[in-house]
């Protein structure tokens, strides 16, 4: 038995449910599975709480409307399945919450909605102002718009995202399956669901299987990066079944549902969760291990005489991630210095900084205030 689950207090949630969940293949939305989707978060809507939905099923529904026989791969063709489809998706649930008395309001993401800070905040202001006005967002990604370099990728991630932009208590992934297993439930008679998960090790990496379904983008391996964005954002998470009526109001009653995950105690402050999980690095910066150690352990900047080697071009304000050599990044930070001047001050002691760039800059390439270490 895991930590006791403590979600009869929880106000503010955020759902995400996939596109199996309320489309059915080759026929486009669900008005049967959408009507239990909503008449469950209606129930939480009446409790008092606050209840964003993320939703998968834009481009599943504009693949049936348009008579396709398979799911688009170019990126014109999705664009324009979203287009059909998102229209669609949302009238069916403009109905099923109007049988609530609930107004449902639309919102359309891009990374870049998330990754630029201004518009970060913004898109935290709209979806609180509907939140007041007792509207339940609907939230998807923009695939009428995205394209690679602006999109977020998949909506367990983008659910992850909204969950700490609004300062969410609680994050709910509803799926086909019932929480994590240690294998595949479909394959291994002896997998067994687990009931928590204290933190995302790698032993619970390697439970993840794939289980894509003809319509699904996700799988579990982007529910558990999820549950580290949650995680760190101090955000309790549960992956749990979508397939049963109301599943939600007993879970928010503390039945031992799906899979919790327990979310950290050193909540990272929101600027500092922005930086390390709503922007993507525009470089890389390998360090020395001493300059490791002198971040992780005692908590110091990172100055020119650390850093070993630079990847990409990037502008001074810009998130890069921070490596020992080649091993996968450690930390990300706001760095200082344009990519070529961190170039030019490479192993640089602090004297000698100003002398190899020709001006007067700071000391730090990358100050503590503006790191996080992952």
């Amino acid at each position: 038995m895991g930590p006791r689950r403590a979600l009869s207090r929880i106000r503010r949630v955020v759902v995400k449910v996939g596109s199996g969940l309320v489309t059915t293949p080759g026929e486009g939305p669900s008005s049967e599975h959408i009507g239990r989707i909503a008449a469950d978060l209606s129930a939480l809507v009446n409790e008092g709480r606050e209840v964003a939905l993320v939703t998968s099923g834009a481009i599943a529904t504009g693949v049936a409307r348009l008579g396709l026989t398979a799911r688009p791969r170019s990126i014109p063709e999705k664009q324009a399945a979203a287009a059909v489809g998102q229209s669609a998706l949302m009238w069916e649930y403009e109905q099923a919450f109007k049988k609530h008395g609930i107004p449902v309001g639309q919102v359309l993401l891009t990374g870049q909605d998330i990754s630029d800070r201004s518009r970060y905040l913004n898109a935290r202001n709209t979806l609180l102002a509907l939140l007041g006005f007792g509207v339940l967002p609907v939230i998807n990604e923009n695939d009428t718009v995205a394209v690679d370099e602006i999109k977020v990728g998949d909506n367990d991630n983008l659910a992850a995202l909204v969950a700490h932009l609004i300062d969410a208590d609680l994050l709910v992934l509803l799926t086909d399956v019932d929480g994590l297993y240690t294998g595949n439930p479909r394959q291994d008679p002896s997998a067994r669901r687990l009931e928590t998960v204290e933190a995302i090790t790698d032993e619970i990496q390697r439970m993840v299987y794939d289980a894509s379904a003809r319509v699904s983008v996700g799988g579990m391996a982007t529910k558990l990066q999820a549950g580290q964005k949650a995680s760190a954002s101090g955000i309790p998470m549960v992956i749990a079944s979508g397939r049963e009526a109301g599943l939600l109001p007993r879970l928010l009653k503390g039945e031992p549902i799906g899979t919790y995950f327990q979310p950290r105690d050193d909540r990272l402050a929101a600027r500092k969760r922005w930086i390390a999980y709503a922007v993507p690095p525009q470089g890389r910066l390998a360090v020395d291990a001493g300059a490791k150690k002198a971040l992780t352990e005692r908590g110091k900047s990172l100055l020119p005489s650390g850093v070993v080697t630079v990847d990409g071009q990037f502008r001074a304000g810009e998130v890069v991630a921070l490596t020992l050599g080649d091993e996968p990044e450690f930390a990300r930070g706001l760095v200082s210095y344009d990519a070529d001047e961190v170039r030019l001050s490479l192993g640089a002691k602090t004297a000698d900084i100003a002398r190899r760039l020709g001006y007067e800059g700071v000391d730090e390439v990358v100050h503590r205030d503006n790191l996080v270490i992952l």
